[in-house]
């Protein structure tokens, strides 16, 4: 019985799961996203987000304890200095898992585990709804409605004009 055993084991020993973890950590925080099996990313964003949350607060310490977890330099310095700045306002919810489907190989889930502050496809959409939004709302739908008939009624006088030309 598994009474209270929350941690995804991922068929791996713990220091093989560490050493995965740590290394998916430093490729996630380096290239902003990673592609890897379903179970894999869920286990990663309970690894990765409790980093990112020490990563606001950039002390000598917090640096310690994050470097005994990723063991790498470069992705150390980029946590504390560019996605720190990013996350600063975000009081959780770092990461965004969006499933691919399965894999060809072995038909393994697939998933795409991004952070969530470095992708402008999702912010950019949001806002252009949002104006769209607002611009229905104030009767401007009818204005529309009625110009685009008027640019109708001009094409089929014109498509007229030209089949009695012809």
């Amino acid at each position: 019985m598994r009474h209270g055993d929350k941690i995804k084991n991922l068929s791996r020993t713990a220091s093989h799961r560490r050493a995965l973890l740590s290394n998916l950590t430093c490729q996630l925080i380096t290239h902003k996203r990673v592609v890897t099996t379903l179970a894999k990313a869920k286990a990663l964003r309970v690894y990765a987000e409790p980093l990112i949350t020490k990563a606001k607060e950039n002390s000598t310490h917090q640096r310690r304890v994050v470097f005994s977890y990723l063991q790498d330099k470069e992705a150390v310095t980029e946590l504390f200095s560019t996605i720190a700045e990013k996350v600063a306002g975000r009081p959780g919810g770092y990461t965004r898992i969006i499933k691919l489907g399965a894999r060809v190989g072995d038909n393994a889930e697939t998933a795409l585990i991004e952070l969530v502050d470095f992708n402008d496809i999702y912010g950019k959409g949001k806002g252009e709804a949002k104006e769209a939004a607002k611009k229905t709302r104030r009767g401007g739908s009818r204005k529309k409605a009625t110009d685009a008939t008027e640019t109708k009624v001009e094409g089929t006088t014109e498509a007229a004009k030209e089949t009695e030309a012809k």
